[in-house]
């Protein structure tokens, strides 16, 4: 196919599709960019549920140096820095880990659904490609070794070199942690293959109920394993509600990965202005553990008000306990169990609900119907504008499934009889070679 002018004049990176924006996980935030709903001036607006921004308390008073890691390690402390590369958000973390590891055209599993800019994140200017490890709704979308071992085997069937496997934990879509079981076996799994795994656990301390979050940092004190292959991302865009701040970390075990991405830093600095307000922020454990302890109690009431809200509808949800979001199970409202009928429906939600949710196809899921909405962007008036928006919405397509399913009901009758009415004896000439003289 020709390429136009402009194309010729651009790089394979500036004209391919790789950044990952011609997608509906993407095109909801356009939708809320071009009429944004407000409670009084635009009340008819769109974006209900999906930009990540929490309504909670501004940060203030800060004092001294910590970042996060994990709920139980909360901060490194000095003796980890050696570890630690900085960058610009865990886009630019994630993007480091894979320049360090990968080569143009090696591959990373990533169990699916798995969060949709991974694929722009990790692959668009490294040439890296992803491969699902397909996990469905059978076990709650656990992550199987038998899941595993049938993506690795597909991508050496294909001659894909698999450097490794990166997972987020707490989940994004799922918004649920990995048990210690499941880690253990992913550590044992990347192990045998002698590939890498890179767990970004950016939503660490934005676990809100039990169970609790397991780092794989701990997971690699309690067994053996070469922990040249473990690699970690953290961002404080999530748990400490700073994304406009731009600061995320890779803290990896393998010292050669440490070099490299501190020589690549540079092309995603984070500057001296920003760390040193974060260090006199951070190093306030007061402030810190107040802080999140208020946001872990506030996203618990408002996951618990938006389920609730979503059971008294009969739409359910995967149960979760993390992250700022919910996996909302909208199957019975397809037409046809298909990804099309998805995108349909997603379409209807985004244009007359006006709810911005993203539908599980842009989170590479293996089964239609399954949409990730976010819950902690709003107040609670706003919530409750939601929730009835949905309310109005499914019972309009129940009505229509009723009188379509009634339409139906009333032709295969009639159709019935008609073909009764043909193939009776009582109805047949006299003629006919079926009826006795």
């Amino acid at each position: 196919m020709a390429l136009s002018k402009n194309q010729q004049l651009l790089s394979k990176i500036a004209t391919n599709d790789r950044h990952g924006e011609n997608s509906p996980y993407f095109d909801g935030w356009k939708a809320y960019d071009n009429n944004p709903y407000h409670p009084i001036d635009n009340s008819d607006g769109s974006g209900l549920g999906e930009i990540l921004k929490l309504p909670f308390a501004p940060l203030k008073e800060f004092t001294n140096s910590r970042i996060l890691l994990s709920s139980r390690t909360i901060m490194a402390s000095r003796s980890l820095d050696k570890r630690i590369v900085m960058s610009g958000g865990a886009t630019g973390a994630n993007e480091t880990v894979m320049f360090c590891l990968a080569n143009p055209g090696d591959a990373f599993l990533v169990p699916s659904p798995c969060y949709p800019a991974f694929d722009r994140d990790c692959g668009w200017r490294t040439g890296v490609q992803l491969i699902p490890v397909n996990c469905d709704s059978s076990n709650n979308f656990l992550i199987t070794k038998a899941a595993l071992e049938a993506a690795y085997e597909r991508a050496q069937q294909d001659n894909i070199n698999v450097k490794g496997l990166i997972i987020a934990n707490p989940s994004n879509p799922l918004g649920t942690v990995l048990d210690r079981d499941t880690l253990r076996s992913l550590v044992s799994f990347i192990n045998e293959k002698k590939i890498h795994l890179v767990s970004d656990e950016i939503y660490a301390a934005s676990v809100f109920s039990s169970p609790s979050f397991i780092s794989v940092s701990e997971i690699i004190e309690e067994m053996e394993c070469d922990r040249d292959l473990i690699h970690i991302v953290y961002s404080l865009s999530k748990d400490m509600g700073l994304p406009g701040f731009r600061v995320g970390i890779v803290y990896s075990f393998n010292d050669a990965v440490v070099n490299c991405g501190r020589k690549m830093s540079s092309f995603g600095l984070v500057s001296s202005q920003t760390q040193h307000l974060l260090a006199s922020m951070l190093s306030d454990d007061e402030f810190v553990d107040n802080f999140l302890k208020e946001n872990s109690e506030r996203l618990a009431k408002r996951h618990s008000l938006f389920t609730k809200g979503l059971e008294k509808m009969g739409i359910t949800c995967l149960k979760s306990n993390a992250g700022l979001f919910v996996w909302m199970d909208l199957r019975r409202l397809l037409k046809e169990p298909t990804f099309e009928s998805e995108m349909t429906l997603w379409r209807l939600i985004i244009n007359e609900v006006k709810l911005n949710v993203s539908p599980g196809s842009s989170f590479h899921c293996s089964e239609p119907g399954w949409f990730r909405v976010c819950f902690a962007n709003m107040d609670d008036d706003t919530v409750e504008v939601a929730l009835e928006r949905i309310r109005v919405f499914v019972e309009k397509q129940q009505v229509k499934s009723k009188r379509k399913f009634q339409s139906n009901l009333k032709l295969s009758f009639t159709s019935r009889r008609y073909d009764e009415s043909v193939m009776s004896p009582h109805m047949m000439s006299p003629r006919s070679p079926l009826v006795r003289a």
